[in-house]
C-alpha cells in the first residue's frame, strides 16, 4: 500500500488511464475487425462505410492524444489498401 499522498494519487490516475487506454484499445481492435469481417464477405458498400468510420475515429484518436498521428495514419493507410483491393477485384 501507498505510503505518501502523492502514491496514493498516481494509483488512482494510473487505475482511471488503464481504463481509458483498454476502452480505447477494444475499440480499435472492433473497428478494424469490423472491416475485416466486410472484406470477407466481399461486402464493399459496408465495406467502405466501416472505413470511412474509422478513419474519422482515428482521427479523433489523434487528437484525444490516444495514438500518435503517424500510427494512425499508418493504420488507416493499411486498411484503405485493403479496401481499394476489394474494390478493384469486384469492378
Amino acid at each position: 500500500m501507498a505510503n505518501h499522498k502523492s502514491a496514493e494519487k498516481r494509483i488512482r490516475q494510473t487505475k482511471v488511464r488503464t481504463e481509458r487506454n483498454r476502452y480505447y484499445k477494444t475499440r480499435i481492435k472492433n473497428m478494424t475487425r469490423a472491416l475485416s469481417e466486410a472484406i470477407e464477405a466481399k461486402d464493399i458498400s459496408k465495406a467502405q462505410e466501416v472505413f470511412k468510420q474509422i478513419n474519422q475515429n482515428f482521427h479523433s484518436y489523434v487528437s484525444k492524444g490516444i495514438l500518435t498521428k503517424n500510427t494512425a495514419a499508418r493504420k488507416v493507410s493499411r486498411l484503405n489498401a485493403l479496401v481499394k483491393k476489394l474494390a478493384l477485384a469486384n469492378a
